[in-house]
């Protein structure tokens, strides 16, 4: 009696299956590839000093922040940090040890904001924070841990302790805001410059521009209940 062909239980053809291995490799190949272009993406939009986000992912971000406040209603603030005197820093102990610097707040600035905050190298010894579904109140406490933890953790370095501090500026958005991406930066960047006037090492904030309404006048309300009533 001659044994009987096993037939192949699985979902391909025959001539298929013969192939799996091929398939198999192939898929393979595709997930590196998938990898590698998240790995390119994350290069893009990564300042390569301080592993934080780059000024030009700062920017879609916010617009993607403006949006969200508009269809969600929940407001957004933007926080802008600078470092304190960072110029007597490089001039003081050269510019490795200001890179040192920037990178050591950076880390400090990462270990101490939310998962969902979006950290940003802005420019320079210059920061962006965004918050998003965050009211000003909340923004303002997170950085002022951040001023706190940074003006605490000095950079180690060459058997030296360098003291930093930083000011802040934030700026709240929303949803029913008068402000433009552009004049929501202007408006943090006014407050970080008042923090700097005012001793530097602080935080200044300022309130989200409002829409304003028109006042329904009494007379108008009457007009409007007369309407009402006589519609009945």
């Amino acid at each position: 009696m001659s044994k009987k062909t096993r037939k192949c239980n699985c979902d391909f053809a025959e001539d298929t299956c013969k192939k799996e291995p091929e398939f198999e490799q192939l898929r393979t190949q595709i997930h590196d590839l998938q990898e590698q272009i998240q790995q390119l993406t994350e290069l893009v939009r990564t300042d390569a000093l301080t592993g934080l986000y780059n000024h030009r992912y700062f920017r879609e971000a916010l617009h993607r922040e403006v949006e969200r406040t508009q269809r969600t209603g929940a407001d957004c603030c933007l926080v802008l940090i600078d470092l304190d005197h960072f110029k007597l820093v490089n001039d003081t102990w050269g510019h490795e040890v200001g890179n040192l610097a920037l990178k050591h707040a950076a880390n400090l600035i990462r270990f101490t904001i939310r998962p969902m905050d979006l950290p940003c190298r802005y420019g320079g010894e210059e920061f962006a924070l965004l918050f998003p579904s965050t009211p000003l109140i909340t923004s303002k406490q997170i950085a002022e841990r951040i001023r706190d933890i940074l003006e605490k953790t000095p950079l180690e370095c060459e058997n030296h302790s360098i003291k930093l501090t930083a000011s802040f500026g934030i700026a709240s958005y929303s949803a029913n805001s008068l402000l433009t991406e552009d004049q929501l930066i202007e408006k943090a960047d006014q407050q970080l410059y008042l923090a700097k006037n005012q001793g530097r090492n602080q935080v200044c904030a300022a309130i989200s521009e409002q829409n304003h309404y028109p006042q329904v006048s009494q007379e108008e309300k009457d007009l409007l209940n007369n309407l009402f009533d006589n519609n009945q």
